[in-house]
């Protein structure tokens, strides 16, 4: 974010978008939003105004910031159970839960 042709420094920029979901920090998989913009349709013509973000958004952001208790893989790493990866690419609820805690 810049203003007058400086970068705002990265504290500044934690506190106005403090208002939204942490999710938005990374880019949604689902609509194709970048990172700290807001999710849209599919098509790109549309925001999303009344969900915060996409769950698939969410579950890639909880993949990247937090280490899973269930299965202990670091942040990065997909999930897995039974030494399989979980299908879809998603992550055990509890790492969701400790990601949003941790915001």
């Amino acid at each position: 974010m810049t203003r007058y042709g400086t970068p705002a420094p990265d504290g500044i920029r934690h506190v106005l978008r403090a208002d939204h979901h942490p999710a938005r920090a990374v880019p949604c998989p689902h609509c194709g939003a970048a990172a700290h913009r807001p999710c849209t349709t599919r098509s790109k013509r549309r925001l999303l105004t009344d969900a915060p973000v996409h769950p698939a958004r969410i579950t890639a952001w909880a993949r990247t910031t937090s280490v899973c208790p269930v299965c202990q893989v670091e942040p990065g790493i997909d999930c897995h159970q039974g030494g399989w990866p979980l299908s879809g690419g998603d992550v055990h609820p509890e790492r969701t839960e400790l990601a949003g805690e941790a915001a």
